[in-house]
């Protein structure tokens, strides 16, 4: 009897163990999918472009954007230190894919899975590392009520919320970040010895300032006014959208890219029909906004490194800045093009998706000219339309009025007004007629590599609200028997012009309510979305960038 009950005992600890093996061998295979999810690419540059002097630029640049780095670590999560030195104690293979997948999201939260933990069971907070954690919105709305001194520095880009006391307070970033904001400036002002371009120079310096008062107006300005400079560098914090409880506070970034001449003279055209665009927006001219400055300077550049906020999950393709509406008032803003990222994203990510979902005779219109040319104008559309907007009598912005809603609106926006500028363009002769099928077929495969990033993310978001609105209004046609999608060319330009007329509207009266409504109603998983991504599981969703400058 007792034999018997032994031999159970023992067969039962020989299920569990190899239960537990095949769960773990399951994770891992899982783990092994997730990081499948990034195509790795090596991002080279032309490193011939560079002489000797600019080089110590470049290298003083890279090591200032490793300390940006270190800092959009801490924003991004309070766990993220104590996460990472657990890792780094891997010791089986298992654990090291999790640690692969942790350094590529910048934490334990799966970016492209709406930031579910994909390492421990902790819900990552609306407000990243800007506000305390037990913080809620009603708390901090409540403060500001029965202490409006305290709304400018509360509500400012540049400061973390803390509990101290008690009470709420707002820290200064030059303050709680200072251990590496010192070394930042610092190797911004050698960076600038080295620069033989004065544009660069007076740039350097001014934003090593900036970084040490949280001023960064007179460093966004000399950026506008950088010329005939081979360095294209940006650093600092810029984007909201880690900030998923109010949108309001920035994370840092840099881009450290190479100006290509030959291609960046070929898009003046673009930075002089400004005024143009804004007024040919399809909202009432009451609204438009003929105040932002008309330089807007137009750059294609090859990136050379990327870091901070930019660098976690997907790639940044272009860039539009700065988002001081100061600046864009007085100079406009830079839209700066990726030309190398680009080309790595259409070959690996965009034509696959465009093989497997469109409509066969749409598919020879899915091109790198329609990508392209779209990226650039969706910049330029983030520099046109609301800015500064009066609400009730009161002088106010609509990012602070659309508070957690405005990222995803923005960027809907951009797109939106992306095609509909295309087609601008087209009646102005910039582009030829022919090009008009290629901006439709190719927006439309492009938008599903956009929601792949996530509906919760802003531009995965904003792809949705267009497409089930283009959806729902004939301008796009779902067939369920083939899974294939595609444009209807006759209808695709009224629906265009009428969402764009709506997203403007909402943000020219900062209308919040209204905002939530159409994220509510248009940017959700609708059930062709749903079927036409799982079509694309097996493909990468992003690159994963390999730097040539971390080997050297």
């Amino acid at each position: 009897m007792k034999k018997g009950i032994i031999f159970l005992i023992a067969a039962i600890m020989v299920i569990i163990v190899q239960g537990c093996s095949n769960q773990s061998n399951e994770e891992t295979e899982m783990m092994k999918k997730k990081i499948s999810q990034y195509a790795v690419t090596k991002i080279a540059y032309d490193e011939t472009l560079l002489d000797e002097r600019q080089k110590i630029v470049v290298n003083k640049l890279h090591e200032a954007a490793k300390l940006v780095d270190d800092i959009f670590w801490e924003q991004v999560y309070s766990g993220n230190k104590t996460i990472r030195e657990e890792l780094g104690k891997a010791n089986n293979d298992y654990t090291k894919l999790v640690k692969d997948y942790f350094e590529i999201n910048y934490g334990p939260f799966d970016r492209f899975d709406n930031d579910k933990p994909f390492y421990g069971t902790k819900e990552k907070p609306q407000g990243a590392n800007f506000y305390p954690e037990d913080m809620t919105k009603e708390e901090f709305e409540t403060w500001i009520k029965n202490n409006p001194d305290d709304e400018k520095a509360f509500t400012s880009e540049f400061t973390i919320i803390a509990r101290k006391d008690n009470k709420l307070v707002a820290v200064p970033y030059s303050e709680h970040y200072a251990d590496k904001i010192v070394k930042i400036a610092a190797l911004l002002r050698e960076a600038a010895e080295y620069a033989d371009n004065e544009t660069l120079k007076k740039y350097l310096l001014a934003r090593a300032k900036g970084f040490e008062t949280d001023d960064y107006f007179e460093s966004d300005m000399a950026w506008m006014d950088l010329k005939n400079h081979t360095i294209e560098v940006v650093i600092g914090p810029y984007e909201v959208y880690e900030d998923a409880l109010f949108n309001f506070k920035a994370s840092y970034e840099c881009f450290i890219t190479l100006v290509d001449p030959v291609e960046s003279k070929k898009l003046d055209i673009f930075a002089s029909l400004l005024e143009e665009i804004e007024n040919n927006l399809p909202y009432p001219d009451e609204h438009k906004n003929f105040e932002r400055g008309s330089e807007s300077p137009i750059v294609v550049v090859q990136e050379v490194y990327a870091a901070g906020d930019t660098r976690a999950g997907a790639q940044t393709l272009a860039f539009n800045l700065p988002n001081d509406e100061r600046v864009r008032q007085a100079k406009g803003s830079k839209k700066v093009m990726l030309k190398n990222i680009h080309e790595a994203k259409f070959e690996k990510l965009l034509y696959p998706i465009a093989q497997q979902i469109m409509d066969e005779e749409q598919l020879p219109y899915v091109t790198f000219d329609g990508f392209f040319n779209h990226t650039l104008m969706h910049e330029i559309s983030h520099g046109v339309g609301p800015g500064f907007i009066t609400v009730n009598g009161k002088k106010t912005e609509v990012k602070k009025e659309l508070q957690e809603t405005y990222s995803i609106l923005e960027e809907c926006k951009a797109d939106i007004l992306g095609m509909y500028n295309d087609i601008f363009m087209i009646e102005k002769g910039v582009y030829p007629e022919s090009f008009e099928k290629e901006i439709w077929a190719t927006f439309l495969a492009g938008s599903f590599r956009s929601m792949r990033f996530g509906i919760n993310s802003a531009h995965g978001g904003g792809n949705a609200i267009i497409y089930n609105y283009l959806l729902e209004k004939s301008a796009y046609e779902f067939n369920t028997e083939k899974q294939k999608v595609k444009v209807n060319y006759d209808k695709v330009y009224d629906a265009v012009k009428d969402l764009a007329n709506k997203i403007l509207m909402i943000q020219a009266l900062g209308d919040y309510n209204g905002a939530k409504e159409m994220i509510a109603q248009y940017g959700i998983e609708s059930e062709s979305i749903k079927i036409l991504r799982n079509k694309l599981s097996n493909l990468p969703i992003d690159i994963k960038p390999v730097y040539q400058i971390d080997n050297k």
